[in-house]
């Protein structure tokens, strides 16, 4: 089981679970999932972000900020350095890198290959999978594709006995777009925007 009390007390969820975290610009939606994915670090969970806006360098920072372990098993996908940068960068044991957002096959292909990194090499049977964030997807690609891409990339994280975490900012999409991606996911945390420190949790599967 996972826990997440940064959402609830005492709360915890089933391995194979997929949440989908909600709440206009400037809520706390980044930083309540890395805190989620800290609290698993300092248990010896793996850890995988995927980011679509800010580079390995920023997410990796604000995600040792937050943790007490001195090494934990983490990997970055990167979708932003290779556009920003004339050289593309090369990847590390700890950062690969993806051309850009639109290379959702890529994103896929590479989150899978830490999994099983973690699972199968370092005997890692607990993961959790940051994605920052759906609504960088949607700029770049159509809902259909987004939708198709998220139905196998939470697939994956079923599967796989772990836990995703995916932000989306629900100031920059019609009600309709939200609702459509909100049938992927076993359970919604939106933000409040009156307060980044308090959440309102709606639960669809979840054991908490």
């Amino acid at each position: 089981m996972y826990d997440f009390a940064d959402v609830q007390t005492n709360a915890t969820i089933a391995p194979g679970t997929n949440i989908l975290v909600t709440g206009p610009p400037l809520t706390g939606k980044r930083r309540l999932a890395l805190d989620v994915l800290a609290q698993g670090a300092d248990r010896g969970d793996g850890s995988i972000i995927v980011t679509t806006k800010d580079n390995a360098d920023t997410m990796r920072s604000g995600f040792r900020d937050r943790i007490q372990t001195s090494d934990p098993p983490v990997g970055i996908v990167d979708c932003v350095s290779s556009q920003q940068q004339a050289s593309v960068p090369e990847d590390d044991s700890q950062v690969s890198y993806v051309s850009s957002p639109v290379d959702m096959t890529g994103i896929g292909i590479t989150v899978s290959e830490f999994l099983q990194e973690f699972y199968q090499n370092r005997g890692l049977t607990e993961n959790r999978v940051m994605l920052h964030s759906i609504s960088t997807l949607l700029m770049y690609s159509d809902l259909e594709t987004v939708f198709r891409f998220l139905h196998v990339f939470t697939g994956r994280i079923q599967s796989a006995d772990g836990l995703g975490i995916y932000l989306i900012d629900s100031a920059a999409h019609d009600e309709q777009t939200v609702n459509t991606l909100k049938q992927l996911f076993d359970g919604v945390v939106e933000v409040s925007a009156e307060d980044d420190t308090e959440t309102a949790v709606t639960t669809s599967g979840l054991a908490l």
